[in-house]
């Protein structure tokens, strides 16, 4: 509705902006036209919008023209009113002839109709690939719990059950959740709360393995939005590159931080690590698990997320932003 009311005011300027050797527009006949323009133009969307599912159950070309049909004799009838409206109060000789009058209106809201559905079209199609794309990429990343952290993990596990079965045991259920989350990364949301407690699970079969190399501190500022609803894996891989692409590679290991906090209106998220300095391959290695992840965010959450990483003095962090409104 925004879009078809949008559409005819800017013809409205269009018309009164162009030269024709008319008298120029003043005030109240900018206003008029616009007022009319609107009125028709809210007029049209109204009845779109109620005849929206018998036009969306017939094929795609034939609903068009069925709604670009319906929107000019609506058009047409809403201009025969009007103008026999002002012809009864005897104003008729300031306004063009009837028929020039109904067939202006109702070709120019036929235009701005056919206008608007190809808008939305192109913008539903452009949707529906943004999703497809933001789903193959939630496939792809969680591709990237490597098939040797896998084999690592149940190296790590068969030593344990000896010694420490109840560790294996532990060990065996942080794996589980894992991978069934890797498994169902593309099919529907996660919330904060599941984020968190996937990346507790995977930082523990992590911290077994590198022992004290590995060292995690949470910091969560209650209250925060548990509840809210997020792309999968969106925390776990941040923490996989810092362990994989950080911690690993200092013979010392590291402590990763983990940063949660809320404002009124925005969820604050950073994951800082040491780590060596980038490498040529790009940013810290690990760019295109943070592309994917950012372009979650956006798809998700709109143009006010944002995702930033960088490495400054020996840390590498990446911080996240998302609205809560």
């Amino acid at each position: 509705m925004a879009a078809m009311l949008g559409l005819a005011q800017l013809v409205v300027v269009v018309v009164a902006l162009v030269p024709d050797g008319s008298a120029p527009w003043g005030a109240a006949r900018l206003l008029s036209a616009s007022g009319y323009a609107l009125w028709l133009a809210l007029a049209v969307s109204v009845l779109l919008c109620v005849s929206r599912r018998p036009l969306s159950a017939l094929p795609v070309r034939l609903g068009a023209l069925a709604a670009v049909a319906l929107a000019a004799v609506v058009a047409a009838l809403a201009a025969a009113i009007v103008h026999g409206l002002f012809a009864s109060v005897g104003e008729a000789e300031a306004w063009p002839g009837f028929w020039r009058f109904v067939g202006g209106s109702s070709g120019v809201v036929t235009l701005i109709t056919t206008l608007a559905l190809r808008y939305f079209y192109v913008i539903d199609g452009w949707q529906a690939q943004v999703g497809a794309s933001a789903r193959a990429e939630a496939d792809a990343l969680q591709a990237r719990i490597r098939p040797h952290f896998l084999f690592n993990s149940m190296n790590m596990i068969a030593s344990l059950l000896r010694r420490d079965p109840e560790v294996a045991e532990r060990a065996v259920l942080d794996l589980s959740d894992l991978f069934r989350a890797a498994l169902g990364a593309g099919e529907g949301n996660s919330s904060l709360q599941e984020e968190v407690h996937l990346a507790e699970r995977y930082l523990a079969i992590e911290q077994l393995r590198l022992g004290e190399r590995l060292q995690v501190l949470w910091e969560r500022s209650e209250p925060l939005p548990w509840t809210l609803a997020m792309p999968r894996l969106v925390l776990q891989p941040l923490l996989e590159n810092a362990v994989l692409h950080g911690i690993s590679r200092l013979p010392q290991g590291g402590r990763i931080e983990i940063g949660l906090a809320a404002t009124a209106d925005r969820l604050l998220l950073r994951v800082r690590n040491p780590s060596l300095p980038p490498q040529a391959d790009g940013p810290h290695g690990a760019g295109h698990a943070q592309r994917s992840i950012g372009h979650r965010l956006v798809y998700a959450f709109g143009p006010r997320a944002r995702m930033t990483c960088g490495w400054n003095g020996g840390y590498y962090a990446c911080e996240i932003e998302l609205p809560l409104d």
